[in-house]
This record gives structure tokens, sequence and C-alpha cells, in this order.
């Protein structure tokens, strides 16, 4: 009787120990540089973490990555967290880039080596026939690539910062604004991840083995780039040689300064856009200091419309929050953007991601609890709000005139804001100098290499210039929401035969700081078409929409609504010369007297998206 008591006690342990060593995370097996075929022949490496000891079939998580595969489990916590709880996580270098093979030309043939990939992930023995894809901004966007070819086994996707995977006319790749070229972000992401060269293996040698070889270890595959030498080049000119000047390894640089914004070169793209349908349920992440959530909501929009399931239309998501590129902060108290202070921003990204995952590859129905179809952070309010729809059922386009008696240079000229029009007929006039551009600081880029490239930045000592018109608003006596697209409408003349005009949407504390909420521009050539050019009469007064994009933000009680004009933001975007000429390759321009117009005949004002405040 007492052995049979010992043996139970002894069986029960067992099953306990066991039941123990079940429920404990699964550690982490990889089977490196797995060289998949393309259907040309191409094979692109990719790496596959396992979960050891998981049996039965698996689901997969995928990340397609031009920043080189060995070095991205860990960008992200959720990855390695995926495969502790029983995913393979497949991370891919795209053709031409580190491990894999072929030639690297931006943004082509990723439908079909996308589509291929998951062909053979879903072929093999372990796979479950579910994929999901993940990833920010080249990996975010080659999620949305992905996505138009509506692959039966692409069964989720969370595409973050993805907006340059969208072709929107004039926006490719989120390379220019109104027509002017962004400068800054993309030279700077040409010259540090932009290399057409890689190096690798004698062809004779198989790469798959000799990656996985400690050799490989220590092999250094792509050109070692000096971006302190970039940098110096940077403010030189012509635009289009700055990268070769600078000597950077060789790269797609220059035709994307040199093509107009929405000519050939860039249609030509491998990028999803208007024509596209899709039919995989999607989060799609965003903040609003990053370059693109304007483009992110119009593919939550596109994603949902055009689903050719029930199921993916009605599981489309979108979550906006405060931060810059890929800045998907958990938990903070005090979320410092720039230099603003934006509050606890907390929000279990991690969490959400990993639920998603459960609830469309797992088929865990418990997962994902009811989500609001839009979450977004109101700035200035510090708190998340939820919509089931976007724009906000609510909103309230309202418009807000300029207005001066002729001397709106600088916030101590006279330009004043406020929602009734000029009555009496005014100009106001600066000069722009391309020598002596209006500095860039903060704003919505990433890339730059500047340590104030993106965020909420004090203003007022840039708007002392008097090459930036100002217009300000009364104090705020109750609180004004600003959520949703963004446009100014302005009536404008130049001395030059074109010229850029800039806007930039200010938020006024008290205390006199001005934080930048959001910006737009437009060159004058490009006011009626982003694919032809046409140049301007000087002195003619031309009326122009400005697109200052999307933004969440909440005017405290106190705070004054501004607005600044000028030509330049530099170098965020390339200054014009004001010649005419092509632009990227002149390396002088003249000086352009601009004016903005005021009266009830010209009417310039911004348009902001008022939503009211609850009762």
């Amino acid at each position: 009787m007492k052995n049979r008591i010992t043996l139970c006690i002894a069986l029960l342990l067992t099953s306990i120990v066991n039941a123990a060593v079940s429920a404990e995370p699964y550690a982490i097996r990889l089977d490196k540089s797995v060289m998949i075929p393309m259907r040309d022949g191409i094979r692109l490496s990719t790496d596959l973490y396992f979960p050891d000891g998981a049996s039965g079939k698996l689901p997969t998580v995928l990340l397609r990555t031009v920043y080189n595969k060995n070095d991205t489990l860990d960008w992200n916590k959720v990855y390695r967290k995926l495969v502790s709880k029983g995913y393979v996580v497949a991370i891919q270098d795209i053709r031409g880039r580190y491990e894999s093979e072929g030639g690297y030309i931006v943004a082509q043939k990723r439908r079909g080596d996308g589509n291929d990939t998951l062909d053979w992930l879903t072929s093999q023995a372990w796979s479950n026939q579910k994929v999901g894809t993940a990833g920010c901004s080249y990996l975010g966007e080659t999620q949305v690539v992905m996505a138009a070819t509506k692959h039966p086994k692409h069964t989720a996707a969370i595409p973050m910062s993805a907006a340059s995977g969208y072709y929107a006319p004039g926006r490719a790749w989120q390379s220019f604004s109104g027509g002017v070229f962004e400068l800054a972000q993309t030279a700077g992401w040409f010259a540090g991840s932009g290399s057409q060269v890689f190096y690798g293996p004698p062809s004779n040698v198989d790469r798959s083995e000799w990656f996985k070889s400690p050799a490989a270890q220590l092999f250094q595959m792509a050109p070692t780039i000096d971006f302190p030498a970039y940098m110096k080049f940077l403010p030189t000119l012509p635009t289009a040689t700055i990268l070769e000047r600078a000597q950077m390894p060789p790269s797609e640089y220059k035709q994307w300064a040199s093509s107009a914004p929405d000519g050939d070169f860039f249609r030509n793209k491998d990028l999803a856009n208007a024509d596209d349908s899709f039919d995989v349920p999607a989060i799609f992440f965003d903040n609003w200091y990053d370059y693109g959530p304007s483009i992110t909501f119009k593919m939550f929009e596109q994603f949902e419309r055009t689903a050719t399931s029930r199921k993916a239309k009605n599981n489309q998501y979108v979550i906006v929050g405060p931060g810059t590129h890929c800045d998907f902060t958990e938990s903070t108290d005090d979320f410092i953007v720039g230099e603003r202070n934006l509050g606890n921003a907390s929000l279990d990204y991690s969490e959400i991601q990993l639920k998603w995952y459960d609830y469309w590859l797992k088929g865990n129905q418990d997962a994902l609890a009811a989500m609001p179809k839009v979450q977004y952070y109101l700035m200035g309010k510090n708190e998340w709000r939820s919509s089931e729809v976007w724009p906000l059922a609510n909103t309230r386009p309202t418009a807000w005139y300029l207005h001066s008696q002729g001397t709106a240079n600088s916030r101590l000229g006279d330009g004043s804001l406020a929602l009734q029009p000029p009555t009496s007929p005014t100009t106001t006039t600066f000069n722009y100098d391309p020598e002596n551009p209006v500095p860039s600081l903060g704003g919505h880029t990433c890339c730059t290499g500047s340590d104030k490239e993106a965020g909420a930045f004090d203003q007022s000592e840039i708007e002392l210039r008097d090459d930036i018109l100002v217009f300000t608003s009364d104090e705020v006596s109750t609180g004004i929401e600003v959520t949703g697209q963004i446009k100014a409408l302005l009536y404008v003349s130049s001395s030059a035969v074109d010229t850029d005009f800039t806007v930039k949407l200010v938020d006024v504390y008290p205390d006199g700081r001005a934080f930048n909420i959001q910006e737009g521009a437009v060159r004058m050539r490009y006011r009626d078409s982003l694919a032809t050019a046409e140049l301007i009469q000087p002195e003619k007064v031309y009326e122009i929409a400005v697109d200052l994009n999307v933004t969440s933000n909440y005017f405290g009680a106190g705070h004054r609504i501004r607005i600044e004009v000028s030509s330049s933001n530099f170098p965020r975007w390339e200054r014009n010369l004001n010649t005419g000429g092509n632009n990227y390759d002149e390396t002088a321009g003249v000086i352009a007297q601009n004016t903005l117009h005021l009266s009830a005949d010209y009417p310039s004002q911004i348009i902001l998206p008022i939503i009211p405040a609850k009762n």
C-alpha cells in the first residue's frame, strides 16, 4: 500500500513537472541563411527562428528587410516572444541586399518575391498554412505591397509606419511634398542605406553554407559609410550630386533627386496604389510626427473599401500615437517628442501585436477583444481617443483667415489669425534668398542624421526672421481640438518664375514657446500638376492649395494658434533656386521677392478640422 502511495505521488509530481515544463516558453532554434528560390532563379537568404521542441503545424510571421536580417530579431521585443510562444519567425534579406542574390533596385520585383516567399513557407511540412507579416518602415511597406497581391495564405498584417509603400501621386516613397524634394530624408536614407554594392563569397562557393560559417560572422557585407562626410556635403550644390561628391556607394539617389514628382520613374516603382484591392486583416500603426500618417489613413480606408472578403472588410484598424518614425513607446509618464512633453502616452503595443497574431494565426478566438477601428492620441490634451470612422464623424472644417497691415514679417510683426475674412485689401512681402534659407527644426521626417530631425521644437527664435510671415490668433478661451486633414489656401505672387511656399501650423503656449504641429509646401511650377512643370508669370497672383497632412492637437485655454508662411525649410526640403531651371543640377540661385495677398478677393486661409467639445 505504501509503495502504491509513493508511486502515485511520484506520478503526480512527474505530471506537475511535465506540465510546468510544457508551460515554459520555447527556446529558439535558428535555421540560418536558407536560400529560398524565386521564380526567376534568384535566391533570397532567409533566417528561420523555430520554437525548439514545438510539435504540430506552426504559424509563421514573416519580415522582409532591406537592413540586414542578422540584426533584426531584436528590433521589436515581440519577434523573440513570438518564437517563445510557438511561432516560426522568418526574416529575409530582400533581393540584392546583404546575403540575398540579385541586384538591388528600390521598390522593384517585390510583389513576385513576396508571393514566392509565401509559397515556399506554406509548402513546408511544419507550416499550418497561415502567415502573418510584421515590421516597421521599409519592413512595413513590404507588407503593403505584398497585400496588394492578395495571396491566399497572407492571413494577417501589422504595417507600421508603412506610408512609403503606397504610391500617392507626387508622394512616391514620401520623397516629395507639394512638388518639393524631401532632400534631407531621401539623401540621408540613400547615404546610409541605399548602397547597391554588397560583398559575398566567390561565385563558386555555396552561399547558404558560407553564410553559416564562423568566418562569415566576421565578414563585412556592406561598404563602410562615412556619414559625417556626407553631412558636410548636404548643404552644398548641386543637389543631384551630393552623394556622388561625398563618395557614397552607388545608389539610385541621383534619379530620385532629378525626376518629376509624379513622373514615369516613380510610377514604374512596385508600390501599392489606388488601383489595387486587398484581402488581409490589418492593423496600421503610425505617429503624428512621422512622415506619412495621412497616407496611413488612406491605406486604412482603401484596405477596407476594396476588401474582397467580408473578413478583411470588417477587420481594418489604425492606431496613431504622438511619436516620431517607428517610435511606439509602450509606457512612460512623460513622453517627450522633440522638446514637447506629451504626458503619459502609454499603450501596450506589444500586447496588441501578440493578440492579433494569436487570433488570426492560431485561431484563439478569446485573444482579440472588441477594438475600436481608430485609436488616436490627442496631443495637448494628452489622452487616447477612439472612433469607428475616419475622418471623425463630427469634424467641422473651419477657415481661419490671415490678416496683416503689410508687415507680418517675423513674430514681432502685425500678422494675425481670425475667423473673419479680411475686408480691406493688403499684401505682405518677404525676400527669399536660397543662400540663406530658413533652417529646419523638428517636423515629420526620418533618416536625416540630425538629432532634431523630427518632433516638436520651440520655433520662437526662428520666427524672428524677416523671411517668415507669422500670423497668430488671440488666446483661445476654451480648448479647441484639431483632428484630421489640414489644408491652406493661399493667394501668392513672386518676382521669380518659380519659387516655393511653405506653411507651418504652430501651437503657442502661454509662456511663449511655439511648438510645430504640421507643415506643408508647394513648388510653384507644380501648383497644377505634379507630373508636368509650368513656370509662373512674375507678379501674377495665383491661388495655391498647400497640403499640411493630418494631425490631432488640442489647443488648450490660453494657447494661441499660429501660422508661418515662408519659402524654405532647409535641409528638410530642397531649396528652390528661383531660376526656373532644373534646380537639381544648378549651383546658383536668385533672390525672390514673394508676396502673400490678403483681402476679400484673396482670402488667404488655413482650414482646420475642428472637433466640437463633448457636452
